[in-house]
């Protein structure tokens, strides 16, 4: 899966949160540094040459739907990272997020428990 802009990926959000939109919807939705509409065009065009995007025609007016869920998005986004930035370690990546504090031993425990009872 190819790796997302950041635009592209807030263009993705807005879409996913939508499920069907015209281009002016997704730029109704953009709140900060609204890009002009021609440009949104072009980068939801790019999404849909990217395979994340696909359209329904009504005349000269393009609906958009996402055709890759968040879920599959957000799955290769996190193996791709654990890769890059983890030498593929799940171990490496809780370490990191414990050093920086950004998870407590009681989550931590939460993971056990939820990995336990998988098993």
């Amino acid at each position: 899966m190819q790796k997302l802009t950041n635009k592209e990926e807030e263009i993705m959000h807005i879409l996913w949160k939508l499920e069907k939109a015209f281009v002016k919807d997704v730029l109704m939705e953009i709140e900060d540094d609204k890009p002009h509409y021609n440009t949104l065009s072009t980068i939801i065009r790019n999404l849909e040459d990217k395979g994340f995007v696909s359209h329904t025609a009504y005349g000269n007016t393009h609906q958009y739907y996402p055709v890759v869920t968040k879920e599959e998005y957000r799955k290769g986004f996190m193996n791709s990272a654990i890769a890059n930035y983890f030498n593929n370690s799940y171990k490496s990546m809780i370490s990191f997020f414990a050093k920086e504090e950004k998870i407590s031993a009681e989550e931590l425990r939460e993971i056990l428990d939820m990995i336990e009872k998988k098993k």
